[in-house]
């Protein structure tokens, strides 16, 4: 009986380690943060609208978006740290760098760019992995 106790309670300690294990394995990967800052040649407030109005239509909802927003650089905002040299600010948080990946790939996102760059005098991008709460 004490034989067949401690074959079960090995197994067990077998089974949580590789769940443990698999768990660790298939732990999220930290979100990612994409942001992307347009400096377009045409700084008319008609040209900055129309971009905005392209980047919601191509790069909204995709899959693995957890956040979106696009927007025109705040130009009353004055501060001593203030970056001015950008029209179009874009804000798109992925579930991870996969999800940051397959919106790269994506067709719409390919037809932003072929639609688009023509228009881009800059693009700046800043990636980065968000702290898990």
């Amino acid at each position: 009986m004490t034989k067949r106790i401690l074959a079960f309670v090995v197994a067990g300690v077998a089974l949580a380690a590789g769940f443990e294990a698999q768990a660790r394995l298939s732990a999220k990967s930290p979100a990612l943060a994409h942001m992307v800052f347009f400096n377009l040649k045409d700084h008319s407030e008609g040209e900055r609208a129309r971009f905005v109005a392209s980047c919601e239509k191509y790069l909204k909802g995709h899959a693995g978006t957890v956040y979106f927003s696009v927007g025109v650089r705040a130009d009353d905002v004055d501060e001593s740290v203030s970056v001015k040299d950008f029209d179009v600010a874009l804000h798109v948080v992925f579930e991870s760098k996969d999800g940051k990946a397959k919106y790269l790939e994506s067709e719409r996102h390919k037809q932003f760019v072929e639609e688009n760059g023509s228009k881009f005098a800059g693009v700046r991008v800043f990636d980065s992995y968000l702290a898990q709460p």
